[in-house]
């Protein structure tokens, strides 16, 4: 994503402290903001990372997380298959029957992406 400092590579968490200061200090009450909210993956020397960013600029950090319609029986679905020494194959099998709980028609190749960053931190497409 970029360096910080002299030569050091910034973690992902780094990166999105450093990009929250350049927004514009915004003193607006009772209005919500229009946007929406992100899920950004990335590997640094902590090993995986996997942060929600919503519109506010708030962001949390999360093993597994799912956004958007039929969130929370996602999130349901992510507490119970969801353990810290997955392999990658099941990772991704989670993730596809995950997507399968809110999605309407058939998933294909087509009209989902997934993607995979490992412990060499270059990003690749799994295909389906």
């Amino acid at each position: 994503m970029g360096k910080k400092g002299s030569g050091w590579f910034a973690t992902v968490k780094e990166v999105f402290k450093s990009s929250r200061k350049d927004l514009p200090d915004k003193k607006v009450t009772g209005v919500r903001p229009f946007g929406v909210s992100l899920l950004v993956a990335g590997y640094d020397d902590n090993g995986p990372q996997l942060y929600q960013v919503d519109p506010s600029g708030s962001y949390f950090s999360w093993k597994a997380s799912a956004i958007g319609k039929n969130v929370s029986n996602a999130k349901t679905f992510l507490e119970k298959r969801y353990t810290d020494d997955m392999e990658l194959d099941d990772a991704v099998h989670t993730a596809i029957l995950t997507l399968k709980e809110g999605f309407e028609g058939q998933i294909s190749g087509k009209n989902i992406e997934i993607g995979i960053i490992g412990t060499d931190k270059k990003f690749r497409q799994a295909l389906l």
